[in-house]
């Protein structure tokens, strides 16, 4: 058992090579560890992690190659705070004691000033349901906004607010982003107006099954770029830019399992925004050219290719099934760009619109092929029609529908149907179905023709459900509301 003399000496030694420890470690920071004193320099100067602070003139003199200062000037005046006002009927256990009536609902994100004249970049989800939308800018003007269109395949819209000569972000070509570069998320997470972040560059391409777990029709585009740049809830729509302060995307989710920022988060990146923009703001909505096919990554396992894009399906009439391609193709490249996954595919063609021409590299058992493809959009079998072909038509809750012939039945692989020619207000609108739809079945009875398809529905007294084809193949059910 240790005795009280002995403890108390212990203790004197540890105190005293403590003491000696400090002394040598002081002596070796006042020689600057290599017998030089390099003292303190200037006292009115201070480095920090963005460089130098001169206190006199309270300038910042920026290292090349760290210049969060100069990306954050150029950002932050051209982020804006967005708030989504909606109205809905109170009901259920509540409207018994206090009645029904109109309530308001409020939710905030973020925007991006992309004109002088005051258009707005956001994400659709954002603005979604919105009665009324309200922008705050940075200086804290408010203006009410009008939303110019949305595409909810890409999660993005365009709203206008009416003023002008703002400060607005120039786009930067997200192309060029590489994996480890620096870049700022900028926002209002949490409604703190403006908030700046720092990360880098983690991954392209990245496909997380956000937009596709949403909807109906697996229509959704994913290709982000995934950043470690803090964003939390109301850093949606915000602007992610490199160090010259370019729009290099729009950051639009995180991956979390809280609801708060778990380490990772991704945006849209600007090449496809700003296509998605200009077709906003030129037809009010996207114009997406389709390739016709579906797909899955090329992974070794089901081809000998260990990366690419497989095409399992070719839809017959569609715009890969003209140009040669069929299944088991593996496409590697598109106009000059090599494609390893289907989000790079995806977003290079979402890129281009309908009749545009790109060039397919693909290769077919193990040989590279190369065609030249013209993209389609989903109502071109409409187009292909002859005036013969549609004199017998059938029109019902404003819509029009026709028989199909025999080439939509062999591009389709159906045995009959009838097809939606023109649509109008009414159900059919409603329940989200496009024109050029083949219909192919009517609750549980096939359709053979317009003659069927009419004598069903003229004895529908209640709500139906409709199956069928989008001309691109995909299948899909429509509830029509009678």
């Amino acid at each position: 058992m240790v005795s009280r003399r002995q403890f108390f000496l212990g203790l004197l030694a540890s105190s005293l090579l403590g003491g000696i420890i400090v002394l040598v470690g002081m002596s070796l920071i006042g020689s600057g560890g290599n017998g030089q004193n390099i003292g303190l320099g200037n006292p009115s100067a201070v480095t920090t992690s963005f460089g130098e602070i001169d206190s006199s003139t309270k300038d910042y003199i920026v290292p090349e190659g760290i210049n969060f200062i100069k990306a954050s000037r150029a950002a932050v005046p051209a982020v804006v705070h967005i708030t989504n006002t909606s109205t809905y009927n109170r009901s259920g256990s509540f409207s018994k004691w206090f009645g029904r009536g109109e309530r308001t609902r409020q939710s905030t994100g973020s925007g991006v000033i992309i004109s002088k004249d005051g258009y707005v970049a956001t994400n659709y989800h954002v603005v979604d349901g919105a009665d009324e939308l309200e922008v705050r800018l940075d200086d804290n003007r408010r203006y009410d906004a009008e939303l110019i269109g949305v595409d909810e395949d890409t999660d993005l819209a365009l709203i206008k607010i009416k003023t002008d000569n703002l400060p607005y972000v120039e786009f930067g070509d997200s192309d060029q982003v590489d994996i480890g570069e620096w870049v700022l998320a900028v926002g209002n997470p949490f409604d703190l107006n403006n908030t700046v972040t720092a990360g880098i560059v983690s991954a392209k391409a990245r496909n997380i099954n956000l937009i596709q777990s949403g909807r109906e029709r697996n229509y959704g585009i994913e290709s982000f770029i995934q950043t470690d740049a803090v964003v939390n809830r109301g850093n949606s729509g915000g602007a992610l830019v490199n160090l010259e302060g370019e729009l290099i995307g729009i950051n639009t989710a995180i991956a979390t399992n809280t609801g708060t920022f778990n380490g990772y988060s991704f945006a849209v990146p600007s090449i496809l925004v700003k296509k998605v923009m200009d077709d906003l703001l030129e037809f009010g909505e996207v114009q997406r050219g389709l390739l016709g096919v579906t797909i899955t990554d090329a992974d070794g396992r089901t081809t000998d290719e260990l990366s690419g894009v497989l095409i399992r399906e070719v839809n017959p009439g569609g715009a890969a099934d003209k140009a040669g391609i069929k299944a088991n193709d593996v496409i590697v490249g598109i106009n000059e760009r090599a494609v390893r996954t289907t989000s790079e595919l995806q977003e290079l063609v979402a890129r281009q619109r309908p009749g545009d021409q790109i060039v397919v590299k693909f290769k077919r058992n193990g040989k590279q092929k190369e065609t030249n493809l013209t993209l389609r959009k989903k109502d071109d079998f409409v187009a292909d029609l002859s005036p013969e072909e549609i004199q017998l038509s059938y029109k019902i809750e404003g819509s029009t529908f026709i028989d199909i012939n025999d080439r939509i039945k062999s591009r389709l692989r159906v045995d009959g149907g009838v097809q939606l020619l023109e649509l109008g207000e009414g159900a059919w609108s409603e329940a989200g179905i496009l024109e050029g739809f083949v219909i192919t079945k009517v609750g549980d009875v096939d359709i053979e023709n317009l003659e069927e398809f009419q004598q069903l529905i003229d004895a529908k007294k209640r709500d139906f459900y409709v199956m069928g084809k989008y001309p691109d193949g995909e299948k899909e059910y429509f509830r029509i509301n009678w």
